[in-house]
């Protein structure tokens, strides 16, 4: 008989971006940010639960400049590995951002309709700037336009999981990005 935990471990596909990319890659884009934010406002790094949150702790701490962190819950894959095509905001922000740099720091950018969604509501806001900074980018599975304005890896189209990204609430602990494999 299978036990759950080797059955979780034959899931786990191929390793796609290793522990050591991710960190060099998360070191340089903090000092991108450094260098983008020199007018002395306050910066407020905002996160899309659940997935992100992973990438904005070691974000933030790759950034000198001093920010805030705030946090959003936005679903549109529910509990599968296909989006919805219905984005739903389950938790919005507490702090009023008119007087913030607001980045929006998110794990993966798949067909852009979360983020375009999230984008337009805190630009109706009017934050002193609006900026994307993605962990993850699929632009071919892209259905509305949108870019980030910070990619730090761009894959192509397979199910991804690990360092805060999921299947059905799994795998964020990994500290790499893998390719899932529902079979295994």
């Amino acid at each position: 008989m299978d036990n759950p935990i080797s059955q979780y471990q034959r899931r786990i596909k191929r390793v796609i971006i290793t522990r050591e990319e991710i960190a060099a890659a998360v070191a340089e884009a903090g000092k991108k940010i450094d260098e983008m934010y020199t007018d002395g406002k306050p910066v407020l790094l905002v996160s899309i639960l659940k997935g992100a949150f992973v990438f904005l702790a070691d974000l933030c701490r790759a950034v000198s400049h001093p920010c805030e962190i705030g946090f959003m819950c936005a679903k549109s894959y529910h509990a599968g590995t296909t989006s919805s095509g219905v984005v739903n905001i389950t938790m919005d922000l507490d702090q009023d951002v008119s007087n913030y740099h607001v980045i929006i720091v998110e794990d993966i950018i798949d067909t852009g309709r979360t983020l375009k969604d999230v984008v337009e509501l805190l630009k109706a806001r009017n934050p002193l700037s609006l900026k994307v900074v993605t962990l993850l980018d699929k632009p071919s599975r892209r259905k509305v336009e949108f870019n980030a304005d910070m990619t730090l890896f761009t894959i192509d189209d397979f199910f991804v999981i690990g360092y805060g990204l999921d299947c059905a609430e799994q795998y964020r602990g990994l500290p790499y990005i893998a390719e899932y494999d529902p079979e295994g």
